[in-house]
């Protein structure tokens, strides 16, 4: 299958069409074309010397709000010393965090200046939201994403202390079952996430759930407020 070259119209092929996951190269990260392609399960990832590249992957690693899993030693421990949980009062904090704070075994980072700005975009538009791990006035952890109907898009997340980014995804996890979101995207499965509890769920599947789960409220605008 053909690799497409995106032209000024704002329109993406079929997602089924993606070979290997990788759909289409180009384009922009304009607000219209980052909602368009988030809403027909369409991201984009690239990196810091490549073309803007949009992805479907074959499988989505999906998590249902309300069945996060975290070990036994993690919810004693953010019981024992809980964190401050924040949401959207540092966004373009925890994006930066996200693009430099060092990762083992991965080296620079698909979050660049052009993807920083473009998903800060996002935020002031009511878009992107990011969860904030706080202790003693210090950022120590959070993450970010997209959230469309009933839906929510992982992006990525840190961690400057241990089990900072895990009580951020689980202040994430109850506050997206609380407000009736219906599916947590967490993008391309691996080992990390399924060990929260997301599934790898065919594309066919994923596309009629995420479908469904645009039609959801949701939770518009900013979640600085309950």
């Amino acid at each position: 299958m053909p690799v497409f070259r995106l032209r000024r119209e704002l329109a993406f092929p079929d997602p089924g069409q993606a070979e290997e996951g990788l759909l289409a190269i180009g384009g922009d990260l304009s607000l219209p074309r980052l909602l368009l392609a988030y809403r027909s399960g369409i991201f984009p990832w690239y990196g810091a010397e490549d073309p803007i590249l949009w992805w479907s992957p074959e499988a989505r690693a999906v998590l249902r709000p309300g069945h996060l899993h975290l070990s036994a030693r993690t919810r004693r421990s953010l019981r024992q010393r809980p964190f401050e949980l924040r949401f959207d009062s540092a966004f373009e904090a925890v994006i930066a965090a996200c693009a430099t704070v060092p990762r083992p075994g991965q080296e620079g980072t698909w979050i660049t200046p052009e993807m920083r700005a473009a998903y800060v975009g996002l935020h002031r538009a009511g878009h992107a939201h990011s969860v904030e791990a706080w202790r003693e006035g210090e950022l120590r952890g959070g993450l970010y994403g997209v959230a469309l109907g009933g839906a929510f898009f992982g992006e990525s997340m840190f961690s400057l202390e241990a089990e900072a980014s895990r009580a951020a995804l689980q202040a994430l996890d109850v506050r997206l079952q609380a407000h009736g979101f219906t599916l947590l995207d967490g993008q391309l499965p691996h080992e990390g996430l399924a060990g929260y509890g997301f599934q790898a769920v065919p594309r066919d599947r994923f596309l009629k759930e995420l479908a469904i789960a645009l039609r959801g409220p949701g939770q518009p605008g900013t979640w600085s407020v309950p």
